[in-house]
């Protein structure tokens, strides 16, 4: 299937434009309402796309890495690693920055401390970035597009702030 083909089970949507979709949709769905139903369906039929062979192109690589990303499973952030690195790859620049949050997701869900510190985590009650590998430098972090260790605490004080009574 390339990326003009279109699916009648899918209401005439090219692969490209129904990626495009399932990413804004779990993007939106971060803000808000979190279905988790939704996204486990999201999740699969990228999943099924990819068996298909139909995610091809940067976009496509780049929106498949963004729906899992935001999955539950460990099986969900290496993916979502692999989307992200072929779409860089193939020169979707937007691509890198999620290349870091996967690759941190994962590590957290291995009980491992985070390379980037791009994941703000509830723990013992509180906003935090955990456990960050601290051989990891700024520059490092910037060169995947994702700002400083200390921007990243802040944020994540910021967030433990706007919770905290006054």
């Amino acid at each position: 299937m390339d990326e003009f083909e279109f699916s009648a089970e899918r209401g005439g949507e090219s692969t490209s434009e129904e990626l495009m979709r399932l990413a804004q949709e779990t993007l939106e769905a971060q803000g808000g309402s979190n279905d988790p139903a939704a996204m486990r369906e999201r999740c699969q039929r990228v999943i099924d796309l990819y068996a298909q062979g139909a995610i091809l192109e940067p976009r496509d690589n780049f929106h498949a890495a963004l729906v899992l990303l935001y999955g539950e499973r460990t099986a969900h952030y290496e993916l979502a690693t692999t989307f992200a690195r072929r779409a860089a790859k193939l020169g979707e620049s937007r691509a890198w920055t999620v290349i870091a949050m996967a690759w941190d997701r994962w590590l957290l869900s291995e009980g491992r401390p985070q390379r980037f510190g791009t994941q703000i985590i509830r723990q013992s009650g509180r906003w935090t970035l955990g456990r960050v590998e601290p051989k990891t430098t700024d520059l490092e972090r910037a060169m995947y597009g994702v700002l400083p260790l200390y921007v990243q605490q802040q944020r994540a004080e910021q967030l433990q702030r706007q919770e905290d009574p006054d």
